[in-house]
């Protein structure tokens, strides 16, 4: 007889399983410790099947009801249900391998050991409070253009336009990935840039008038603080580096013989290693510093514990401290100040600059050239800029030098 809601109530468990019927094919199973599953017994091509229908009661007697009479249906026409269970399932896990963010998880942990750790953080904060959220369930190659723009206005809608920018970035390369592995057809990214809002460009502050370096200079000159903290803002516009490769540099990586700071390729930007040319002026600024510091080691250690580099707000922090401002010069400043001068006043090879900024330099074949390309040339042209820089800071404390002209350093411009 059909079973009732008052009737399962009533069912208690028995020394062994059994199952009660409602003479549909339908039927509970009732187990020694009391938990209850739905059940559809079936024959199909002549064999007995059973296919279940879930735990009551968190799916009632009406539910397995209408489970059970699609069941049927599938039989009358032909088709096995545990068939159709199998094939639902299949597809379930292969939707959750292939959702945005299994995909993009699998894109992040190929890259990441490529990156520099900031990078790393970066990327995958963003994955994981930009992107996932919102589309990290759905198969990667469901998402249209219109899906991931709604994401990426979302994140507009907090004023951080950079941030959606770089999160439009990143998603395509999830489903460049994703295209390339053969799970996706289309990247929806690609397209979206012009649907964004546009963020104004911010310079970094940075002073490039050579009147100003001079003063500039004199005043990094008088700091009266950290021994350590002086020689950095000294050695800063001398190699020009990023903030990050100067407050991590270490002494080995310092060759006194050959002048030469070898930086490796897993502390650089373009994860290429790279070589900065030292002037005599910076090579007296480490030696003075060596018996401080030295011999292994960073160069500029952290106050607290010399298995840290200093903080990586020190420069800035002196610099303010001097009265120098925000809007007048920051740790990257000293890069701009360099290419700006070394190309427009003293007319270095622009090649050389960007070789020595560390920038992604290539051939004419488009290939990346190597740390020692125009090493020699490099080498002329770190000197050259030392000695300007002392003739900017000698013109700045006194108004009757005359400091060295353009034109100057162009017999090292071959």
């Amino acid at each position: 007889m059909p079973l009732t809601d008052f009737a399962i109530k009533r069912l208690t468990p028995k020394d062994k399983p059994y199952r009660v019927s409602d003479g549909r094919g339908l039927a509970l199973l009732v187990h020694t410790n009391g938990s209850r599953y739905w059940q559809f017994r079936y024959r199909f091509d002549g064999k007995g099947k059973l296919l279940a229908l879930g735990v009551y009661p968190e799916i009632t007697l009406a539910e397995a009801c209408d489970r059970c009479h699609e069941a049927r249906k599938q039989v009358a026409t032909g088709i096995d249900p545990s068939e159709v269970r199998k094939v639902r399932k299949s597809a379930k896990v292969n939707a959750e391998a292939n959702s945005f963010q299994a995909v993009g998880e699998e894109w992040y942990c190929l890259q990441k050991p490529a990156w520099s750790e900031s990078h790393k953080s970066r990327t995958l904060r963003l994955l994981e409070k930009d992107l996932f959220p919102w589309l990290g369930q759905t198969p990667i190659a469901d998402i249209a253009p219109p899906e991931l723009l709604a994401v990426l206005r979302r994140i507009e809608s907090r004023g951080a336009k950079d941030t959606a920018k770089r999160a439009r970035q990143v998603a395509s390369l999830v489903f460049q990935f994703a295209i390339a592995t053969g799970r996706a057809e289309r990247d929806p990214a690609h397209g979206l840039a012009g649907a964004l809002a546009p963020t104004m460009t911010k310079h970094r502050a940075a002073v490039t008038d050579p009147k100003a370096v001079g003063l500039l200079l004199l005043t990094l000159d008088g700091y009266q603080g950290s021994p350590v903290v002086r020689a950095a803002l000294q050695l800063a516009p001398l190699v020009f580096v990023r903030p990050g490769e100067l407050r991590k540099a270490q002494w080995q990586e310092i060759d006194f013989e050959t002048a030469e700071w070898r930086i490796g390729a897993d502390r650089m930007k373009m994860r290429q290693p790279h070589i900065v040319p030292l002037s005599r002026q910076a090579l007296a600024i480490l030696k003075e510093l060596h018996p401080l510091t030295g011999p292994e080691g960073f160069i500029f250690p952290n106050p607290r514990t010399s298995q840290c580099p200093m903080s990586d707000n020190a420069v800035l922090a002196a610099m303010r401290r001097m009265g120098i401002g925000k809007e007048e010069m920051c740790g990257h400043g000293f890069r701009a100040m360099a290419r700006t001068i070394l190309d427009e006043v003293l007319e270095y090879r622009v090649d050389w600059i960007e070789h020595q900024l560390a920038h992604a330099v290539r051939d004419v074949n488009g290939r990346a050239y190597n740390r020692t390309a125009h090493l020699e040339g490099r080498k002329k042209m770190m000197q050259g800029w030392a000695d300007y820089l002392d003739a900017l800071r000698l013109q700045a404390s006194n108004s009757n030098v005359v400091p060295i002209q353009a034109g100057a350093g162009l017999q090292h411009h071959s």
